[in-house]
């Protein structure tokens, strides 16, 4: 085309000439889709033409060397030197993910570069139980496991001994195939091989072909103190085994934590609930704690009504993130027999007569101090 009859690129793409490379791309993005030959069936012939020009319009002012050219001397810019200018297919080659976002392609224009037949191992997951101790100590335990390996017969090949795997005939061993689409060829994974780019004709007995076959692995695993439950803890390359000699895929423990018959967890800290008399509130007492680690003395100030919680600092679990410990959470219930003995009636019964005569129960002042309580 004459260069006097060419469009300007920046109005053909509908941007103005401060436009930023972002925005650029964003441009030629709604436009490619717009115009693309396979989007447009009833005028694919019109649409070829409005896509080249928009194609080759970003391709020029993408390029910061070549919209310099353009910006100061127009189309007879780009034919200065080496040149440059007109609809070039080869230009694809440097914004094929533009393409491939709208249109499902893979190489552009029919690359032949051979597929990595080496495929990385998937992730595994395994559930690891342990007690509150534990999660409080840490511990180190040993884990086993099934595991995809490389097959002992074949030694990873997928192929009967005394054979080999054979170049796929269909793709030539590249694991891609080129297929023509509209005015464009493009690479798709062959589905003759899998795009693997071999065939295997006579298949390993034991893998079934596949090179991998699952054994039983033995791993020692440490368990850091302080970890809390659901936590995952990644041990990398314990996975399996990857296809072609591919990398081994990760193993992931997720710990789950048995439930402690006494406390209760939040976070590093502990809560736990402790049954005292109604003389040990009343007039007071010191009495010992369980822990983590032994007990601990508490103690009770005289008067202390029901529900306080005391705090027994760094008696809690260690912070796994940290150093330190967090607390110790105590909540005092006093508490009431079921079926106090004649002893104990007698003395409650006293007890009773004595508050009756100390307390007026019709004096709003004790109802005030009451509701305080």
């Amino acid at each position: 085309m004459d260069t006097k009859m060419k469009r300007d690129y920046y109005e053909v793409l509908g941007v103005s000439r401060d436009v930023t490379d972002q925005e650029l791309k964003k441009a030629y993005r709604a436009l490619a889709l717009k115009y693309h030959p396979d989007k447009n069936p009833d005028n694919q012939s019109e649409a070829e033409e409005k896509f080249k020009e928009i194609t080759e319009a970003y391709s020029v002012l993408i390029d910061a060397e070549k919209r310099s050219r353009y910006d100061r001397f127009g189309h007879d810019g780009l034919r200065m030197g080496n040149g440059m200018g007109g609809y070039d297919a080869s230009i694809f080659t440097d914004f094929s993910d533009i393409l491939s976002d709208f249109f499902g392609f893979g190489d552009i224009f029919g690359s032949r570069r051979p597929r990595d037949k080496r495929r990385r191992g998937s992730d595994l997951r395994f559930d690891l139980e342990i007690d509150f101790k534990d999660a409080a100590d840490g511990i180190e335990t040993k884990i086993k496991y099934p595991r995809l390996e490389n097959c002992d017969e074949c030694n990873g090949t997928g192929a009967e001994k005394g054979s080999i795997a054979q170049v796929c005939p269909t793709c030539g061993g590249t694991g891609q195939m080129n297929i023509r689409q509209g005015f464009f060829a493009v690479s798709r994974p062959c589905t003759h091989c899998g795009a693997t780019g071999e065939i295997i004709k006579n298949p390993c007995k034991a893998c079934k072909g596949k090179g991998l076959s699952e054994q039983e692995k033995s791993l020692k695993v440490s368990i850091p103190a302080g970890i809390d439950n659901g936590m995952r803890i990644r041990m990398s390359g314990e996975g399996n085994a990857g296809e072609k000699g591919g990398p081994r895929g990760d193993l992931y423990i997720v710990v789950n934590i048995s439930k402690h018959e006494l406390f209760e967890r939040d976070g590093s800290d502990i809560h736990c609930e402790l049954p005292i008399t109604y003389p040990q509130a009343v007039l007071g007492t010191s009495i010992a704690v369980p822990t983590l680690n032994g007990k601990a003395n508490l103690k009770i100030p005289a008067g202390t009504q029901s529900e306080t919680v005391f705090r027994l600092k760094s008696k809690g679990l260690p912070k796994l993130r940290g150093s330190g410990s967090g607390d110790l959470y105590v909540k005092i219930r006093v508490f009431t027999p079921n079926k106090p003995s004649a002893q104990e009636k007698k003395l409650l019964k006293q007890m009773n007569e004595q508050y009756s005569k100390s307390v007026d129960f019709e004096d709003p002042e004790y109802y005030k101090k009451l509701k305080e309580m």
